[in-house]
């Protein structure tokens, strides 16, 4: 039997945005100043940041992809070094890498909280290593002091991804402040968002003053005042740099975002404890939930990551289509970089290589989490969760 129909009202996308009439209102006042890119709103940002993160320093760009270019170019890498990259992530971990004729070298991951540790570290380091990007899966934070122990020990650089972890914090210690340099995306599916946009955060002077210069074409590091009453038509072009930089129209919806940064964090903390109470109470024996954070961790929820107890790929297509057909949207994260056929082709991973990121991606199922989620509709994810996984044929 078909499907019924499920109404646009009904459904329930996989993300929203939390938007409220203080976004659409700094998004006009930057309109009517008539100055819509780099500006005074992108340098208020860049502090704004630097606090809730706990940096000196935060640099502003287009993306967290950005930042993390921008974090390992300033830290040196180059031709012939190798940066640890763990295979259960997007694309731009590892891409930045090859964007500085470097290699990224894979590693695994924990297979409860998906993150690097030090342990799956160490079985990647080689002598040609030079940094490590730690990824903070979902929006909460990998175990960063051995992590950091190990990489000072052995003189390579810790660079966080915490595209996912604004705002998360391990024992007081922010995201993106314990290792050399964080990342911070504000993508337009991120806890805190401005449409695309992304930020370096660090506590070195060196590593913020060359992201500076090279964010925007290698030039002065103060050359946008140039158009500015403040500023001077000269500037010099010190190194090859990019077009990295953030708007003030973007920069004027982060505002606003980072001040209900808390309030929307806690917004998708009750989703998420909704959703582990109901799932734990009617589907335990079928589904893992993620990990619920320690006492003195304070855990993102950008996403809400379950696996299926058994059966592979092929059940966990079936249950993501009866999903579709029930007007609930949902993802997976990730596909390890290792099945990608470029890292097949120009390093000859294949599949096995990394057997825990594997066996997590293969059951894995990121359902909605965002603040504007109702309990209804969270009630509503869990019994079309049952339905699907209860479906004879491919899900069972």
């Amino acid at each position: 039997m078909a499907s019924p129909t499920v109404t646009a009202d009904r459904a329930i996308a996989f993300h929203r945005p939390s938007l409220t009439s203080e976004e659409r209102a700094a998004v006009l006042e930057v309109l009517d100043s008539g100055w819509l890119t780099t500006g005074s709103r992108t340098l208020a940002f860049e502090e704004a940041v630097a606090a809730t993160a706990g940096t000196r320093h935060a640099v502003a760009v287009n993306s967290a992809t950005a930042a993390l270019h921008l974090a390992l170019e300033a830290l040196g890498v180059g031709t012939g070094d190798e940066v640890v990259v763990p295979t259960y992530t997007f694309a731009a971990c590892g891409e930045v890498v090859r964007y500085l004729d470097a290699r990224p070298r894979l590693a695994d991951v924990d297979a409860r909280t998906m993150n690097l540790t030090a342990a799956s570290l160490e079985a990647a380091l080689r002598p040609t290593t030079r940094a490590v990007i730690v990824v903070h899966f979902g929006g909460l934070m990998a175990t960063m002091e051995p992590i950091v122990e190990l990489a000072a020990t052995r003189g390579v650089a810790v660079i966080e991804d915490a595209a996912h972890a604004l705002p998360a914090s391990r024992a007081g210690r922010s995201a993106g402040s314990i290792g050399d340099v964080g990342a911070f995306s504000f993508y337009a599916t991120k806890t805190v968002t401005t449409g695309e946009g992304g930020m370096l955060v660090t506590d070195s002077d060196a590593v913020a003053d060359r992201a500076r210069v090279t964010r925007l074409h290698g030039i002065s590091r103060d050359a946008w005042k140039r158009y500015t009453s403040a500023g001077n038509w000269y500037y010099e072009i010190e190194d090859v740099g990019f077009k990295y930089n953030l708007t003030d129209l973007a920069a004027a919806i982060g505002l606003v975002q980072l001040r209900r940064g808390e309030a929307m964090r806690q917004e998708r903390q009750r989703v998420a404890l909704r959703y582990a109470a109901q799932l734990a109470d009617s589907l335990d024996a079928e589904i893992e939930l993620p990990v619920m954070p320690d006492p003195d961790t304070v855990h993102a929820w950008h996403l809400f990551p379950v696996r299926l107890r058994e059966g592979g790929a092929d059940r966990r297509a079936g249950v993501i289509e009866e999903l579709r057909r029930a007007g609930i949207g949902t993802s997976v994260h990730f596909i390890p970089l290792h099945l990608h056929p470029y890292y097949r082709r120009t390093y000859g991973h294949r599949p096995g290589d990394f057997p825990v990121a594997e066996a997590q991606y293969e059951r894995e199922i990121s359902l909605p989490i965002y603040p504007d989620l109702t309990d209804a509709e969270v009630d509503r994810v869990v019994e079309a969760l049952g339905a699907a996984l209860r479906r004879p044929g491919p899900t069972s």
